[in-house]
C-alpha cells in the first residue's frame, strides 16, 4: 500500500481544525499548534494513523467481509457515495435509520419490503392497483430507496463502519459500539478520538481533506479484494488440478484392474 503524502495531506486541508474554544482535551495528542485561533493538526501523525486504519481496512475485505460508509453532512455525501461505490461497499449518506445495527432484522423487513414492491412490478400485480394505490406504492417504493438503497445488498451486520464526523453520526458509533463492530473515522479537533477504534485526525469539514481521505482507505480496500480474487481464483486452480488428478488416478485404478480380469481369464 503507497503511503500518503505528508504534502498531499497539506494540500488537502487536512490540517485545518476548529476554533480553539471547540476543541475536545482528549485530542490534544493530534493538535501541532494554535494559529489565528484556530487548531492546527499535525499531520505526521495523521499520516501513521491513516496508514493504520488502511492496513486493517485491508485485512477486511481481503476477507470479503462489508464496510459500511456513514456520512450524512452535505460537503461528504457524493464523496462518499462515489467511494463506497467503486469498492462496492455499502453506504449510508441520507439520515442514519435508528436501529441500523442494533434493530437490524427490522431493517432486513424494510429492505424485503422494496424488494417486494420490485416483483409486483415485475409480475405485473402493480397494473392491477388503482391509481390511487400506485402512487403510494411508488411513493413508499422512493422513500425507501432514499434511505435504504444503497444497503439493499447487505444481508448480514457490517464488520466495520468509516464514518465522516463522528459527533454528527454519534447514533451510528453508538450502536456499532454496543455491537462490538470496529469504528474508523475522520476526527476533528472538537471530537472525542477514544469514542472509536481507529481514529485518523483531520479535517472533516473540507471536501479536498475527505475525498483524500477516503481515497487512501478505498485504495487499501481494492488492493484487499485483489488479493482475495487472486487468493479464489488460486484455489479454483488448485481444486481443478486436485480434481484432475483424481480422474487419473481412478482411471489408472480402472486399467489396472481390467488387466487384472483379463489374466485371470488367460
Amino acid at each position: 500500500m503507497a503511503k500518503v503524502d505528508v504534502k498531499d495531506l497539506l494540500n488537502a486541508g487536512v490540517h485545518f481544525g476548529h476554533l480553539t474554544r471547540k476543541w475536545n482535551p482528549h485530542m490534544a495528542p493530534y493538535i501541532f499548534m494554535e494559529k489565528n485561533g484556530i487548531h492546527i493538526i499535525d499531520l505526521h501523525k495523521t499520516s501513521v494513523k491513516l496508514d493504520e486504519a488502511s492496513n486493517a481496512l485491508g485485512k477486511i475485505a481481503t476477507s470479503g467481509r462489508k464496510i459500511l460508509f456513514v456520512a450524512t453532512k452535505k460537503q461528504a455525501k457524493d464523496i462518499v457515495a462515489k467511494h463506497a461505490e467503486s469498492v462496492n461497499m455499502p453506504y449510508i449518506t441520507e439520515r442514519w435509520p435508528g436501529g441500523m445495527l442494533t434493530n437490524f432484522v427490522t431493517i432486513r423487513k424494510a429492505v424485503k419490503k422494496m424488494n417486494s414492491i420490485d416483483r409486483m412490478k415485475k409480475d405485473g400485480t402493480f397494473e392491477t392497483l388503482s391509481k390511487k394505490e400506485k402512487l403510494q406504492v411508488d411513493r413508499q417504493r422512493a422513500k425507501l430507496e432514499k434511505n435504504l438503497g444503497s444497503i439493499a445488498d447487505m444481508t448480514r451486520l457490517p464488520s466495520a463502519l468509516f464514518v465522516v464526523d463522528i459527533l454528527r453520526e454519534h447514533i451510528a458509533v453508538t450502536e456499532a459500539k454496543k455491537l462490538g463492530i470496529p469504528v474508523f473515522a475522520i476526527v476533528d479537533t472538537n471530537s472525542d478520538p477514544q469514542l472509536v477504534d481507529f481514529p485518523i485526525p483531520g479535517n472533516d469539514d473540507a471536501s479536498k481533506s475527505i475525498d483524500l481521505i477516503l481515497e487512501t482507505v478505498t485504495n487499501s480496500i481494492k488492493e484487499g479484494l485483489s488479493v482475495r480474487k487472486a487468493e479464489k481464483a488460486k484455489a479454483k486452480e488448485e481444486g481443478a488440478a486436485e480434481e484432475e488428478d483424481v480422474l487419473m488416478q481412478d482411471t489408472n485404478d480402472s486399467e489396472v484392474s481390467d488387466n487384472s480380469e483379463e489374466n485371470n481369464a488367460e
